[in-house]
């Protein structure tokens, strides 16, 4: 199993990155994630929120056939959806890492992001959540709890 490195993130840039590594790897390899990474960072502005959410649809395109990125177009809609989001929801709550701790709880923060974003499933909220640094049960256990609902 891979365990993501955590981070204190600094801003929404880094949440935004963070989140949206969980979505490219739903369904997708850590490993190829990983490779492609630095090429992602760099083709996706260094995950800006405001750059991100204002993409058009031809820019979406473009990287769509970029070859640094992971080529998904509905995962980069997804990306432009949840950039926006997290920046109405920074506004709505006074920060992101508020929005994140309003839910009383990691099954709460769950249901909301789920919820709030696209393509942020079960493990990729887990994920998202362990390392951006917020409360989470154990993995073993987190895993024997959800592993109902996978099936």
């Amino acid at each position: 199993m891979h365990v993501p490195e955590k981070i204190e993130p600094a801003g929404l840039a880094d949440y935004l990155e963070i989140m949206s590594k969980s979505v490219f790897q739903s369904g997708i390899s850590w490993r190829v994630v990983e490779s492609k990474w630095p090429g992602v960072r760099e083709a996706m502005r260094g995950f800006d929120p405001g750059a991100i959410a204002g993409l058009s649809d031809p820019e979406l395109d473009e990287l769509a056939q970029d070859s640094r990125m992971i080529r998904h177009r509905r995962k980069l809609s997804a990306i432009t959806a949840n950039a926006q989001r997290m920046l109405e929801l920074e506004a709505e709550h006074g920060g992101f890492q508020a929005y994140l701790r309003s839910h009383g709880s990691f099954e709460g923060a769950l249901q909301a992001i789920r919820k709030d974003f696209k393509y942020m499933g079960d493990s990729g909220t887990y994920h998202f959540l362990w390392t951006v640094g917020e409360e989470v049960p154990p993995y073993e256990e987190w895993c024997a709890t959800h592993e109902k609902k996978r099936r």
